[in-house]
C-alpha cells in the first residue's frame, strides 16, 4: 500500500511537471475579441524552444498570409508553417519555469521582433507570453489545447 501511494504521488509530481513546460499547442488569443486568434506549436529541441504558426482560428478575407514587412530570412514567407519563436532556454533554478535566454517572438502582422519571456501559469494551462523592447513590453496569455 506504501508503495502503491509512493508511485502515484511520483506519477502526479512528474505529470503536474511535464505540463509546466511551453511545448505544446496553444492557442493565442485576440486581444479584441478575448477569442481564440491562432494556433502555435511549440516543441523542445534538446532544451531550446521554438514555435512555427499552426494556424489560422478566425476568417478573416483580410488578414496577411505572409510577412511582408519581416527584415530577416522570413521576408516574404508564408505566415501559416512560420517559425515565430526563436532560441528560447529556461532560466532559473530547475523549479523556475521560465523560459527566455536569448529567446525571440515575430510578430509576423509588423514585422518587429521583440525578445520574449514565457512562464506556464495555471497548472501549464495557460502561457504568459511577454514581448520586451527595451524596459518596453506587452504580455498576452496563451491557452493550451488539450
Amino acid at each position: 500500500m506504501k508503495k502503491t501511494i509512493s508511485m502515484l504521488i511520483a506519477y502526479i509530481s512528474i505529470s503536474a511537471g511535464a505540463q509546466m513546460t511551453p511545448a505544446g499547442l496553444w492557442h493565442t488569443i485576440d486581444d479584441e475579441t478575448n477569442q481564440p486568434k491562432g494556433e502555435i506549436r511549440i516543441t523542445d529541441n534538446n532544451g531550446v524552444l521554438s514555435g512555427v504558426v499552426v494556424r489560422s482560428l478566425k476568417e478573416d478575407p483580410k488578414a496577411k498570409t505572409v510577412c511582408d514587412l519581416c527584415k530577416d530570412n522570413r521576408k516574404d514567407q508564408k505566415i501559416i508553417g512560420m517559425q515565430i519563436l526563436r532560441d528560447l532556454t529556461r532560466e532559473g533554478k530547475e523549479a523556475d519555469y521560465t523560459w527566455a535566454g536569448k529567446g525571440t517572438i515575430l510578430d509576423p502582422h509588423n514585422g518587429k521582433v521583440y525578445d520574449v519571456k514565457m512562464v506556464p501559469v495555471e497548472g501549464g494551462k495557460r502561457l504568459r507570453v511577454r514581448g520586451y523592447i527595451g524596459p518596453f513590453y506587452r504580455t498576452q496569455y496563451w491557452e493550451r489545447v488539450e
